[in-house]
């Protein structure tokens, strides 16, 4: 069978014609909100015969390889005995700076057109129109040019000759790929209790385009038993890609090693990591200016040699490879990661890239979507991800600062505005130090627009670009506020809260669930996974789950005699936290002297944990410790973890803090973790926005409390026990520290192997 190779006209004309520099200094967002309504506005302006957005298509067969290109011309116009492509483009450039060859690309798409429609119906020749209009005046320009089919042709026919290398790089990969996928096997000897469950309800689940929310314990084998049924599923062409996505870079570790894993039996399938543009710029500030950057400058001269030669080496594509070849073609490592992953078979990234609308892969159409799995590692860490994802927040201090730097100038008028309505709300927060609407404000949307349309003015000047950081970030928070304002609805509300001159005002997103279900529709799997997708209703309510959706719970593999459960019943509240520690401390001296090993100890916030460590120390200066500090970058976290040494035969402890970096995702095996102390339930700490999430879940008949803290204090709990159990072979101890656990609402959020404890005073001594 002739292979194919599918194609947007689009993506052809922009792989041969794209060229130049990426130039990030300023790009208005109103081309963006903007560019759909001025098409409708030049498109409404058409002749009754006239056509609009009319679908093409048309096949070319290239040594041995079938082109199928397509897309939508903007409009197709009958003139007399003419017949007239209109590619129609929205832009924030002066028109007067628009020559008639200063975008080739764009004469390239309409000429594609041309030649389908030419081809389709027999025409000798066409006459092909670049539209331009500013986004913000509507101002019009249009250039035309005759071309006959012969040139038309000609030039198609270059594109693909043009393409062609790529192509051919890219079947030839896809052949290899399911190839080595239809002979992988399951990477392991056996499968875990539970593993080859989990993926084959997985397998099931992509085979019928459904969802799945599953909850399998700390050391089954998440990774791979998500990732090996989805490969399947590609090499077997149910699908084209997948998502892997993950809240931390320790699990984004865990999915490269897997496929590093599957590489060495054999798998050949392209996967990209993407790392964040801060973490992975060459340069000291991300300065994306071809003045600033040397590899910004040129990127897209140098990029398709770039995106051939990496393919035609590596497969797994991690944030190392990425920097080798962007340094050796000069280019910007993070741009070419998302060049990259817009054509690898799995891209392991942040939710952020998927979900989040201010960041989200925009390349990635609707197409790509509905062939394509999300894998969601860690979900329970989607539901806060989401709220912040789908939030959006303004300061006054801002606007005031703006205010004095921006005297007399277009920007005056609309900044003087804002901080004004900034002063008006402090006023109406004097009584309460804070204020709490449900409604849309639309006059503060109304000035926001207004403060955008001016700032992009401003902007846009260039002389004026270096010195206008402070502008531009407030320029992006507006416009970030006023695209979440089209999401508002009855799931969000406004709050401003003062501290000290400061008044900060957020609309937020107090159920995520509707967003990101219609973020997940568009995919044709999605697969939520994580150890502690419990209680399950509630994270079926809050990511967005359906009756349609299957839910799979697997038990634990482990042998319950694996693990000793104790309990200490202290009260850790904030106001008996002074008293609990040393009975803390007590116990602790008690452990790690009589059983020596590598133990880690949680606490439900920073002052608390630094101030038992205090007092720790003091007490056993003989016992060797480490403490999690409140800035911690990689390379801190990867010391901190190597300290847990496997042959250990002192007594060690680590103070980390519940719910951060050291909480999940972290896996000590064998003997570099024998013990986990947890203090207190987890529960987020008090404050206005908790406390609105409360009263909101309250009026939808749930148990706001629940939702808003005892649910998310208790996944911290579960993870950070976690951490003990990771193989058949791992033993240990878990202490549990807090009168509440002795409750029956809390003895049913614990695990069943959890729920039989002894007291501490109980623990033996002589193991």
């Amino acid at each position: 069978m002739q292979p194919e190779i599918k194609l947007s006209v689009r993506s052809l004309v922009e792989y041969v014609f794209r060229s130049g520099s990426i130039d990030q200094r300023f790009r208005t967002a109103t081309t963006l909100t903007e560019g759909t309504k001025a098409h409708q506005a030049i498109q409404r302006t058409y002749q009754e015969n006239d056509e609009k957005e009319v679908f093409l298509k048309t096949e070319i067969e290239y040594k041995k390889i079938m082109f199928i290109i397509e897309g939508r011309c903007d409009g197709l116009l009958f003139r007399d005995d003419k017949i007239l492509i209109d590619e129609i483009k929205s832009t924030s450039r002066e028109l007067s700076d628009i020559e008639e060859e200063s975008v080739p690309v764009h004469w390239a798409q309409a000429k594609v057109y041309a030649y389908i429609y030419a081809k389709d119906y027999g025409q000798n020749d066409m006459i092909v129109q670049l539209t331009y209009i500013h986004a913000v005046t509507s101002e019009q320009k249009k250039f035309q040019k005759l071309f006959t089919y012969q040139e038309l042709e000609q030039f198609v026919f270059g594109l693909v000759k043009h393409y062609y290398p790529y192509a051919s790089l890219m079947q030839n990969h896809q052949l290899r790929r399911n190839h080595s996928i239809n002979q992988l096997s399951f990477p392991f000897t056996t499968y875990r209790e539970g593993q080859r469950k989990l993926a084959g309800v997985v397998y099931q689940t992509i085979s019928e385009e459904k969802n799945i929310f599953a909850n399998a314990p700390t050391g089954i084998g998440k990774t791979i038993s998500t990732i090996f049924p989805t490969l399947k599923a590609i090499g077997e062409g149910k699908l084209h890609r997948m998502f892997y996505l993950t809240a931390k870079t320790i699990t984004r570790q865990t999915a490269e090693e897997a496929f590093s894993l599957m590489k060495t039996k054999g798998l050949c399938m392209s996967a990209v990591t993407i790392t964040a543009k801060e973490k992975i710029c060459f340069k000291e500030e991300t300065i994306c200016q071809k003045e600033y950057c040397e590899f910004a400058n040129g990127y897209y001269d140098r990029i398709n040699e770039a995106v051939l030669d990496i393919f035609s080496n590596e497969t797994f594509i991690n944030r190392q490879k990425i920097v080798e070849y962007a340094r050796k073609h000069t280019i910007c490592p993070f741009e070419f990661s998302l060049d990259l992953a817009f054509v690898a078979d799995a891209i392991i990234c942040d939710y952020n890239y998927i979900f989040d609308p201010k960041v989200s892969l925009k390349r990635f159409f609707d197409e790509h979507k509905r062939k394509s799995a999300l894998l969601i590692d860690e979900a329970h860490n989607l539901v806060d991800r989401a709220r912040e994802m789908f939030s959006a927040v303004l300061q006054k201090s801002d606007f005031l600062s703006l205010k004095r730097a921006y005297k007399g100038s277009v920007l005056y008028e609309s900044v003087q505005k804002l901080n004004k309505y900034f002063i008006e709300l402090k006023k109406k927060c004097s009584e309460k130090g804070y204020l709490v609407w449900r409604e849309l404000d639309e006059h503060l949307i109304n000035i926001l627009e207004e403060f955008v349309d001016k700032a992009e003015k401003e902007l846009v000047q260039p002389s004026k670009q270096v010195e206008q950081s402070g502008l531009l970030e407030t320029y992006f928070a507006a416009t970030g506020f006023v695209r979440i304002s089209n999401l508002y609805d009855e799931q969000y509300v406004t709050y401003v809260e003062i501290e000290k001159n400061e008044v900060r005002l957020k609309m937020f997103c107090l159920d995520p669930s509707h967003l990101l279900q219609q973020v997940s529709k568009k995919f044709r799997t999605t697969v939520y996974f994580s150890a502690t997708l419990l209680p399950f209703q509630y994270y079926l309510d809050m990511l967005g789950g359906t009756t349609e959706d299957y839910t799979i719970s697997i038990p634990s593999p482990f042998e319950k005699e694996q693990t000793e459960i104790f309990l200490q019943p202290l009260s850790t509240r904030y106001q008996d936290r002074e008293r609990s520690k040393k009975p803390i401390i007590d116990m602790l001296s008690k452990l790690l002297k009589a059983r020596s090993g590598n133990y880690l100890i949680f606490f439900p916030s920073y002052h608390y944990m630094n101030s038992v460590y205090d007092d720790f120390i003091t007490s056993c200066p003989d016992i060797r410790t480490i403490i999690q500090t409140n800035r911690i970058d990689e390379k801190e976290r990867e010391q901190f973890l190597e300290e847990f040494k496997e042959d250990n035969t002192e007594p060690f402890l680590g103070f980390a803090v519940l719910g951060g970096i050291f909480s999940e995702g972290v896996d000590l095996k064998g003997n570099r973790l024998n013990g986990v102390i947890v203090v207190g339930v987890g529960l987020p700490q008090l404050c206005l926005e908790r406390n609105i999430m409360k009263d909101y879940f309250q009026t939808t008949g749930k148990n706001g409390y629940d939702y808003a803290y005892t649910f998310p204090g208790m996944n911290k709990v579960l993870q950070a026990g976690g951490r003990l159990i990771r193989s058949e072979t791992d033993t240990g101890v878990i202490v549990l520290v807090d009168d509440r656990f002795l409750t029956q609402k809390y003895q049913g959020l614990l695990p069943r192997e959890w729920r039989d404890f002894e007291y501490v005073q109980n623990l033996p001594i002589d193991k």
